[in-house]
């Protein structure tokens, strides 16, 4: 190597060391801005108005692409059976907090928001708070729920029990009664399945949004419909009622109007909104309409059927009970083309004693079972010394 090749090398290795520090130095910045937010923010300001804390309470949080809720119920002692007597203190409602969809910080503050939110209402403070189970989408690896527990520490006191889970958790725990045991489909604005065993492995499958293919969720079935206008016009497929009726929906007079209010605004919700109309013209008889849901169905049952098969759930012959809750818009029993009815019917063909659960309450509900659940598991070891 020449002097000068030598010099040159050595100044971009300097530029590289100078670029991670830049970086490494602005992550810093960042969280502590966060951290000073946490306890400095005006947004716990009411608890300067409470004179006294009030017993335990537990939080319970789900956390989605379109909404995020907060449950606050009391902690009270006692068999899991009565579990679901126990009242709701509280409960509050934001919007997104999936990190992926509107960034870390801004999912962050809507979480905290909506925490405080929640406690302010039951008139409780955070020295009040016993567990907090934080159940969101996007949180789909370790690292990520190392990354929201540190946060949470930032927030609460030391001996508040945290835990960090996939919104799938939720939505499972809110038809078993906060048992991780089971399998659970979500199919809204986005689909997931998720499965456990009673002895804690776990396994999912899908979830990973529209550009990855998230088919057989109101988004993918919109999407879908959409192009099957698109196609439809230019000569590339079938006609379609479902011309007439998403045009009609969305007050537009031709399909080249569909390109620019589809990109005027890609948001998954958005889209996803127009799977009514979908279903509607499928009820009507359209064949285009009813070959997307059937596909679907043929989605999410596969999901399904993946984690299930990966866990063993079913048993080797296939022929074990298993709950399998299902939560979502999409599944919804309100309809004569009932999404959730035919894919039940395509699990039955291959788990015939799987036990679908509708449940009635909602997933925050859950995530607020299952901080109780693992409160109560930790106070247990505690008492017992075990």
């Amino acid at each position: 190597m020449t002097p000068e090749e030598e010099h040159d090398n050595n100044n971009n290795k300097e530029k590289e060391e100078e670029g991670e520090k830049d970086q490494v130095d602005a992550k810093e910045q960042e969280q502590e801005e966060m951290k000073k937010r946490c306890r400095n923010g005006e947004i716990w300001d009411f608890e300067d108005d409470i004179m006294a804390d009030s017993d335990g309470v537990l939080l319970g949080l789900d956390g989605g692409t379109t909404s995020t809720v907060c449950i606050c119920m009391p902690c009270i002692p006692f068999s899991h059976s009565q579990l679901h007597s126990l009242p709701i203190l509280a409960k509050a409602v934001a919007g997104c907090s999936n990190h992926n969809s509107v960034g870390e910080i801004a999912a962050r503050e809507t979480l905290e928001q909506v925490m405080a939110d929640a406690l302010s209402k039951c008139g409780s403070k955070r020295s009040s708070v016993r567990a907090v189970c934080l159940a969101v989408s996007g949180v789909n690896h370790p690292t990520d729920q190392q990354r929201i527990l540190n946060w949470l520490r930032d927030i609460f006191p030391s001996h508040v029990r945290l835990y960090v889970r996939n919104d799938a958790v939720a939505a499972l725990a809110s038809g078993t009664m906060g048992k991780l045991h089971g399998c659970v489909l979500i199919a809204g604005t986005g689909t997931i399945a998720y499965a456990f065993t009673e002895d804690g492995k776990e396994a999912r499958a899908a979830g990973a949004g529209p550009v990855l293919g998230d088919w057989g969720s109101g988004y993918g079935i919109a999407a879908q419909a959409l192009t099957a206008v698109v196609k439809a016009h230019d000569g590339r497929g079938p006609t379609t009622m479902l011309t007439r009726s998403i045009l009609q929906t969305l007050g537009l007079s031709s399909a080249e109007e569909l390109i620019g209010w589809t990109y005027a605004d890609p948001s998954w919700a958005r889209i996803a909104a127009l799977v009514p109309v979908v279903v509607s013209c499928a009820e009507s008889g359209d064949e285009v309409a009813n070959k997307i849901l059937l596909e679907s169905v043929q989605e999410l049952a596969s999901s399904v059927k993946a984690v299930v098969e990966r866990l063993g759930l079913c048993g080797q012959d296939g022929k074990d009970s298993f709950p399998l809750v299902m939560v979502g818009g999409v599944l919804e029993a309100n309809r004569r083309w009932d999404i959730g009815k035919e894919v039940i019917n395509c699990l039955s063909k291959y788990f015939p004693r799987v036990l679908p659960i509708r449940p009635k309450v909602e997933p925050a509900v859950g995530a607020a079972w299952l901080a109780w659940n693992f409160f109560m598991k930790e106070y247990h070891k505690e008492i017992c010394g075990s």
